[in-house]
C-alpha cells in the first residue's frame, strides 16, 4: 500500500533538529515524510537523524518581500512536483509561504502549527503587518494548531480565526518532552557535578537561563534582577546558556556591560546537550515577553528543577504558581528579583517545588504520548465511511 505523503515545512532546519526532534522519524513509519527548510548542515543532519528525505528551500526570517516572493514561487513548483496529501508548516515565515502555496496548488489538507507569535508584543505598523500575515496564513490553512491555550485565545480574539479551525493537541506543546532523556539518572548527576566544577559553581545557588540572548526573552530584566540580588547575597550565580542575535533583537549596552563585568554570571554559549547545565541548577528562569510552549521549562521540570516564569501563555500553563515553580509579571525587574530572592532564601519552598516538578510534566507532556496524538490527528483525515 502506497503511503500518503506529508510535507513538513519550517523556516530554518534547526526547528526540525531541536524543537521537533524524533517526530518526523516516528511519522515516517506511517506516512511518506518530506522535510522542507532552508539549506545548510542542519538540514543534512535532519535527513540523517530522522531517516527522511529533505528538500532545501531558502526562506528569510525577516520581512523581505522580494525574497519571500521567490520562496513562494519555488514552494509552488515543489508542491506541484510532489503532489502532497498534507502540507504541515511551523514558524511564521514558513507558515505564510507554505500555506499560501498549498492553497494555490489545491493541496487538500493544509495544517499550520502556531508556536509563539512575534506580533503579540509589537505595536504600530509592525503589528498591523504581522497581524495581516498571520491572518493570511490562517485563512489559507484548513486547520490551525496553536500549541497553547493562550495562543488559541489570541488567534480567536485578535487574529479573528474561526474557532472551528483551531485545535490544541493534547495539553499543548508542539512535540512534548522526551521524559526518558531528561531524567536525573546517575550519569546525568555525575555530568552535572563536572559542569559545576568546570564553571566554578560548587557550593553556589545557581539560577540558569537557556535560550536566545535577546530582549524578548526577558534577558535584560533577568540580568538587572541578578545584579541586584548578587550585590546582597554571596555565592549566588547566573548561568546563561545560549547565543546572541545582534541583528534581530540585540540587548542593550547596559546589559552587555553587566554580562562582561559581573563575575557571578557564567556564559557558556550554545550547548548541544543542555542536561548537565540543568542538573547543575537550582532554578531555571524564563522571563519572556511572549512564548508558544517553551520546551526548556518542561525539560527543567523533568530533571526536578523548578522554574520562575513570566505570566504569559505557555509558561503559565506548564508552571502553576507555588506548585512546581513561581509565576511573575513580565517586564518587571522587581517581580523577578523578589521571586529569585524568595527561592534562594527559602530552601524548604525550593525543595517542595522541585519534588512536584517532574510528575507535573510527565503526566501531561510525555513525547511518546504526544506523538501518538499527532499521528491520530493525521490519520483522522483519511478515515472513510
Amino acid at each position: 500500500m502506497v503511503k500518503k505523503k506529508i510535507i513538513r515545512v519550517t523556516t530554518v532546519p534547526i526547528s526540525f533538529k531541536v524543537l521537533l526532534k524524533d517526530q518526523l522519524k516516528y511519522m515516517s513509519r506511517y506516512f511518506e515524510i518530506v522535510a522542507v527548510s532552508s539549506e545548510g548542515k542542519d538540514l543534512s543532519d535532519v535527513a540523517r537523524d530522522e531517516g527522511i528525505r529533505t528538500v532545501p528551500l531558502n526562506m528569510s526570517r525577516q520581512f523581505t518581500p522580494l525574497r519571500d516572493l521567490v520562496s513562494l514561487m519555488k514552494m509552488i513548483l515543489l508542491f506541484r512536483k510532489e503532489s502532497p496529501d498534507i502540507v504541515h508548516s511551523h514558524t511564521p515565515k514558513a507558515g505564510v509561504v507554505a500555506m499560501l502555496a498549498a492553497f494555490l496548488c489545491n493541496v487538500p489538507i493544509r495544517l499550520h502549527t502556531v508556536a509563539g507569535l512575534p506580533v503579540m508584543d509589537k505595536v504600530g505598523l509592525t503589528r498591523i503587518i504581522l497581524l495581516a500575515v498571520e491572518w493570511l496564513t490562517c485563512k489559507c490553512a484548513t486547520k490551525i494548531y496553536p500549541n497553547s491555550k493562550g495562543l488559541e485565545v489570541f488567534l480567536t480574539d485578535v487574529v479573528k480565526v474561526s474557532s472551528n479551525k483551531l485545535k490544541v493537541l493534547g495539553s499543548g506543546s508542539s512535540n512534548g518532552v522526551d521524559t526518558g532523556y531528561f531524567n536525573l539518572i546517575p550519569d546525568l548527576q555525575e555530568s552535572s557535578k563536572i559542569f559545576k566544577t568546570k564553571y566554578g559553581l560548587d557550593d553556589c545557588f545557581v539560577f540558569t537561563f537557556i535560550g536566545r540572548i535577546v530582549k524578548d526573552k526577558g534577558i535584560e530584566e533577568l540580568i538587572d534582577a541578578y545584579a541586584r540580588l548578587s550585590s546582597e547575597v554571596e555565592n549566588v550565580r547566573l548561568v546563561i546558556v545560549g547565543w546572541e542575535e545582534p541583528l534581530t533583537d540585540p540587548i542593550s549596552n547596559h546589559s552587555q556591560s553587566i554580562l562582561k563585568n559581573n563575575t557571578g554570571i557564567v556564559c557558556t554559549g550554545f550547548m548541544d546537550d543542555i542536561r548537565p547545565s540543568l542538573g547543575a541548577s537550582d532554578c531555571l528562569i524564563l522571563a519572556s515577553y511572549r512564548e508558544g510552549f517553551p520546551n526548556v521549562v518542561m525539560q527543567a521540570a523533568c530533571v526536578n528543577i523548578p522554574s520562575i516564569v513570566s505570566n504569559i501563555n505557555g509558561c503559565n500553563e506548564i508552571i502553576q504558581d507555588g506548585s512546581n515553580g513561581l509565576v511573575v509579571e513580565p517586564k518587571s525587574v522587581d517581580a523577578l528579583y523578589y521571586a529569585m530572592k524568595r527561592l534562594e532564601s527559602d530552601r524548604g519552598l525550593l525543595s517542595d517545588l522541585a519534588a512536584k516538578s517532574r510528575h507535573s510534566v510527565v503526566e501531561k507532556y510525555d513525547r511518546e504520548k504526544f506523538q501518538k496524538i499527532i499521528l491520530a490527528e493525521y490519520q483522522s483525515f483519511f478515515l472513510t465511511g
